[in-house]
């Protein structure tokens, strides 16, 4: 089968996400093409982002190659299970371009796993994937007449699932290879503030999900198990990386959590890092085995400043505030960039706020102006505000967060706009 797997080109205008709006490497689809091509599918992978290619481009590249079923992503894929930005407007845009012209209409991503036939309706596919797609994806491709689990699709209006949602064995995962033309698109280095970049960066993922429960984190109903990759495969995949010319890798990973072994590894390559991780989890001597490998950025979620708040929260923190202070500093001592990240919460008073902050200012850590909480459909904080997410649970929490406060956080340069603003236009147009 001709399968297209289309990252589009992302448009961030009005939207909530307010983090890096560059180009990522699409994992996902990097991982689902080697499989694919291993069961001698012929497949066209589009980076539309990285390539600034038009919707119309897109379309007509898709159309050129003949795709028997084309699947599109309803958010940049290193922010599938993170913070994805809840509008459909850009795969909206994407399929009324496309015109039918690319076979089978499959979608992936956290808005289909959590609202399938509200997804299904906006978009007018033929199939969601529920959870992570790769296997899903060979599935469908191999045997279209199947009813693959983890998917569903409309019958007459009505939702028809296929099971529940679908977790890849993360150890059947390969290397991955990308093209020279990719890899040296790829300008910026993800989360590295420090320095401008001198050379190519890519993402490279060691491990998915996540062991913790945290209150505000969407992973429950798509993403949840803890699962690590073969470590000769990342530093396969590493390695060609280097090859290539790149100078820098972003983990991608929802926690970085301590792994001796590939640390060890890495002090061994020419490759500096960053890492998204919990602080508490660090002791010393990992902190400092953590920058012998090369790690140059940590992004640390504190979130609340308050043991009540955090406990709130469900983050199960060992650390005090005053030692997660200290942890911070003695990880800045080893990093060149550490950044704490905040939530908004009620316990946490604007004094203290920015008395810790200043503190850790002084020892060279960054920490943010707390943001609002976005209650993420399928997280525990939504379910504790609404109920099981419905049709329109992105709607409502979108409609919450913008409600919260009468300003933002300083790091968002602009207010978001409704949900309703953001897809009207193309779902009417």
């Amino acid at each position: 089968m001709r399968v297209a797997l289309v990252n589009p080109r992302w448009d961030y205008t009005g939207s909530i996400y307010f983090g890096c709006r560059a180009p990522h490497l699409p994992l996902e689809f990097g991982y689902a093409r080697a499989l694919l091509q291993d069961q001698k599918h012929d497949v066209l992978l589009i980076d539309a982002h990285a390539s600034d290619l038009s919707h119309s481009d897109t379309a007509d590249a898709v159309a050129a190659f003949g795709a028997e079923m084309t699947v599109i992503a309803t958010a940049p894929t290193y922010l599938f299970w993170r913070c994805a930005p809840p509008e459909l407007r850009v795969p909206i845009q994407l399929i009324t371009e496309l015109d039918h012209r690319g076979g089978r209409t499959i979608v992936v991503g956290p808005h289909g796993s959590v609202t399938p036939a509200a997804t299904l309706r906006k978009l007018q596919a033929d199939i969601v994937v529920l959870g992570e797609c790769e296997d899903a994806l060979v599935e469908l491709a191999s045997d279209p007449a199947r009813q693959v689990a983890g998917t569903a699709s409309l019958n007459d209006g009505h939702i028809v699932l296929n099971g529940r949602s679908r977790a890849t064995d993360m150890t059947t995962l390969p290397a991955l290879v990308w093209e020279d033309e990719i890899i040296h698109r790829h300008d910026h280095h993800h989360h590295r503030f420090d320095r401008e970049p001198t050379g190519p960066g890519a993402e490279v993922e060691a491990s998915r999900g996540c062991p913790y429960h945290c209150s505000f984190c969407a992973k429950m109903d798509y993403r949840d198990a803890y699962r690590r990759r073969n470590i000769d495969v990342i530093l396969k995949e590493i390695d060609g990386l280097v090859a290539q010319g790149v100078q820098y890798l972003y983990f991608i990973d929802e926690i970085f959590l301590p792994n001796r072994p590939l640390l060890d590894a890495l002090i061994q390559r020419p490759i500096e890092f960053g890492v998204q991780t919990r602080i508490d989890l660090w002791s010393s001597e990992l902190l400092e085995l953590l920058g012998r490998a090369g790690c140059v950025s940590i992004e640390a979620g504190v979130e609340s400043l308050t043991e009540a708040g955090r406990h709130s929260l469900d983050k199960k923190c060992r650390l005090s505030t005053e030692e997660l202070a200290d942890r911070l500093i003695a990880a800045r001592r080893q990093v060149p960039f550490v950044q704490a990240n905040l939530i908004a919460m009620a316990d946490d008073e604007a004094d203290l706020v920015m008395k810790w902050r200043e503190r850790l200012q002084r020892h060279g850590v960054w920490a943010n102006d707390p943001v609002p909480l976005y209650p993420y459909p399928s997280s525990p904080e939504y379910r504790r505000l609404f109920g099981a997410p419905d049709d329109f649970a992105w709607e409502r929490a979108h409609a919450h967060y913008l409600a919260q406060f009468p300003h933002f956080s300083d790091i968002q340069e602009i207010q978001p706009s409704p949900l309703q603003d953001l897809e009207e236009a193309c779902l009417h147009g």
